[in-house]
């Protein structure tokens, strides 16, 4: 009887010791891509990266510098790590994909491929609005009321952490309308209660905003107006793909 038990559970648990191992060989797969991806970086990519950063400090007369021994070099090994990340990173959501997609049904792998372009898409167009539109405002902003305070000097490593606090935030929050349609499309919202919800909401970006950003008002607003805009245009999709509204049509439709 134990052995027959014992049989059983070692058949059952074959499975998920072959995901469990193809699981393992993808994510050394996706680590070595990405170790060769930081290291192409590292050679050719760092140095024009660096120059692009600096590049709006530098067309306004501010001098980059650096204090510590080691840390001109750790900021290029901070930098090519992005890159490598970035530079990877088709190769590495297609390694995620074959890892998921035979779990899936065709319906569900078409909505995954959709769902994937449009967040790539405003992900990146998040921060290109923040390098463009924000980021550029606050800092004359800063280096204005810094005037008649001091020499401006920046240290390159918290300018990069900078620089990064308004891009990462800008990029995740334009997924806000993808967000809401994963709820809405399982039924877990609808957009009569988004709608309820819209001053609780705006409450709740701008404190968002205040936290993620710098502390001034023009990137807060410059976070918290495309939020809310987001949060609107993610209603128009919860109507659209609203599940409970399309079963009243179709059931109404059969019945006619």
């Amino acid at each position: 009887m134990n052995t027959k038990d014992n049989v059983i559970m070692t058949d059952e648990s074959r499975p998920i010791l072959t995901h469990l191992r193809e699981l393992r060989q993808r994510l050394i797969a996706a680590a070595a891509f990405i170790i060769v991806g930081v290291i192409v970086s590292f050679v050719f990519l760092c140095d024009p990266a660096i120059r692009f950063i600096e590049a709006p400090l530098i067309s306004r007369n501010v001098p980059v510098i650096y204090t510590g021994v080691s840390d001109a070099f750790t900021l290029r090994l901070r930098i090519s790590l992005i890159l490598g990340i970035v530079l990877t990173s088709p190769i590495i959501f297609f390694i995620i994909w074959r890892f998921i997609k035979p779990a899936l049904y065709e319906n569900e792998i078409w909505r995954f491929r959709v769902l994937f372009v449009v967040g790539l898409i405003l992900f990146i167009m998040g921060i290109l609005f923040c390098y463009f539109a924000v980021y550029t405002l606050a800092l004359d902003f800063f280096l204005i009321a810094g005037e008649n305070v001091a020499t401006p000097l920046f240290a390159m490593d918290k300018y990069l952490n900078f620089l990064l606090s308004f891009l990462i935030p800008f990029g995740v929050s334009f997924e806000l309308p993808v967000v809401i349609y994963m709820l809405a499309s399982h039924g877990v919202v609808d957009y009569r209660q988004l709608v309820s919800f819209r001053k609780y909401v705006l409450l709740i970006i701008v404190t968002a905003s205040a936290i993620l950003t710098p502390p001034d008002v023009i990137s807060q607003l410059m976070l918290s107006v495309p939020l809310f805009l987001l949060y609107e245009a993610g209603i128009l999709v919860a109507r659209v793909f609203n599940p409970a509204d399309r079963l009243l049509i179709r059931d109404s439709k059969k019945i006619t």
